[in-house]
């Protein structure tokens, strides 16, 4: 098939006319983004002028915002790239006085880092910590304003370490992210043949496997701590290459083997953003609980817990039990549904939840996840 024929390039004087009308645009977008940061600014001093930036933080409002703009996109720019931009605008205006600062499961180089920066923009101070454990105590401790840690990725499930901190921690959900998860094969080499081990984290090497069965069938998989953590030997260790992200790749300074090598095209991972509040409704929300009734082994006990939810008409859209950790075969369920704790189908269904409950446990009502 004959190929179609280039569009012809402006003339000289046209192209300059385009480009002198780009510069007026940019002038007016320069305009309006001071006056949204002036406007941004003047709502933090009206409430106080000795509050904190954490303390003019509203994820309903910013959910709200994102939405309006993904409504009103009509292209040429994708949802994706204008949600970016509007987010970055969001998270400069309100760092002006000084920066959120959110900590991560580190390092630096990791999907939870991507998922933090898609969330909060970059204009935040990012701390990375060594474990989920110690991004729970930063937040608690009020040493961080946020944290970010992984709940689930849809091909592996739950990680169970970020439930079971809920089990004794103070914290509250104030967000979610879901990130779709692009793997990709990286090292210092210029050839698969010299491969000798592959290092990535284990749900990374799991996600993976049917293509490292398929090309590298012999290498040797060496589970580590972290995604970081394997492109970080990469760089260091001869004939030895990592499953990471994108980031990874450009923070270690390794070269892309091979691109989007995860099992499944749909691979995705959801995190929690966790605060120490609850939020108003943003008007498309999502609610969690930590939920126990007495005796889980009784007939019926988990359909007379749950029954108030179908009543009230509330969707239920994940279920998960975890030892209690009060005694020997003694369990938690930690519940995902659909709406705010504050509206008012969802508060009748909770009140009458929490009347047949032992244990109750509202760990946040948060905006869902703005893609």
């Amino acid at each position: 098939m004959p190929r179609k024929p280039r569009p012809p390039l402006p003339a000289p004087a046209a192209l300059e006319a385009v480009r002198a009308r780009i510069d007026a645009v940019d002038e007016q977008i320069h305009t309006l983004i001071s006056e949204r940061a002036r406007l941004a600014q003047s709502v933090g001093i009206s409430k106080t002028r000795e509050g904190r930036t954490v303390d003019f933080y509203r994820p309903e409002r910013e959910a709200q915002v994102l939405r309006r703009a993904r409504a009103r996109n009509r292209g040429p720019l994708a949802d994706a790239e204008v949600l970016r931009l509007f987010r970055e605008i969001m998270s400069a205006c309100l760092a002006q006085q000084e920066p959120l600062k959110v900590a991560f499961l580190g390092p630096e180089g990791t999907f939870t880092q991507t998922a933090l920066l898609t969330h909060f923009g970059h204009s935040v101070r990012a701390l990375a910590l060594a474990s989920i454990e110690e991004v729970f105590h930063e937040v608690e401790a009020g040493s961080a304003d946020f944290g970010v840690v992984p709940i689930e990725n849809s091909t592996e499930g739950t990680v169970n370490h970020t439930l079971d901190r809920f089990l004794s921690s103070p914290l509250k959900i104030c967000g979610e992210v879901e990130i779709r998860i692009r793997q990709h094969l990286m090292g210092t080499m210029d050839a698969l043949t010299r491969i000798v081990r592959v290092c990535s984290h284990p749900q990374s090497l799991a996600q993976c496997r049917g293509w490292l069965s398929e090309h590298l069938p012999e290498v040797e998989q060496v589970p580590v701590a972290s995604n970081a953590e394997g492109a970080r030997r990469a760089r260091d260790e001869r004939g030895t290459a990592a499953i990471a992200g994108a980031t990874a790749a450009e923070v270690y300074g390794l070269g892309v083997l091979a691109a989007e090598i995860e099992d499944r095209s749909d691979n995705t991972t959801r995190f929690l953003v966790l605060g120490r509040k609850l939020f108003p409704p943003s008007g498309v929300d999502r609610t969690t609980l930590l939920v126990s009734v007495g005796h889980t082994d009784a007939p019926g006990a988990l359909y007379r817990l749950l029954e108030p939810l179908a009543r009230h008409k509330v969707s239920l859209t994940r279920i998960e039990s975890r030892p209690s950790r009060r005694g020997k075969w003694d369990y938690v369920f930690f519940i995902d549904l659909e709406g705010h704790a504050e509206e008012r189908h969802v508060a009748r269904a909770l009140a009458a939840l929490k009347r047949r409950a032992s244990l109750f446990r509202i760990l946040g009502s948060y905006p869902r996840a703005v893609q």
